[in-house]
């Protein structure tokens, strides 16, 4: 049986890249919602989560009508 791969728990897009889903779910993160509850800045603080990956979840969120928290 294969490991299991957190990465895989969320519903954030692949382009992002694995390390950076694995890490936002290893923190609680795992969809669009909850990332309404922090600022880029939170996440840029953690390992592995880097500019492109927050501007990418920035354009995500706002496809559906929703925003980062404001820092």
């Amino acid at each position: 049986m294969a490991d299991h791969d957190a990465a895989e728990d969320t519903e954030f897009p692949h382009g992002i890249g694995k390390v950076a889903r694995r890490e936002l779910a290893a923190h609680g993160y795992t969809r669009y919602e909850q990332l309404t509850r922090v600022t880029p800045a939170d996440l840029l603080a953690i390992h592995g989560v880097g500019p492109k990956a927050v501007r990418i979840l920035g354009a995500e969120l706002a496809a559906r009508g929703l925003s980062f928290a404001a820092g």
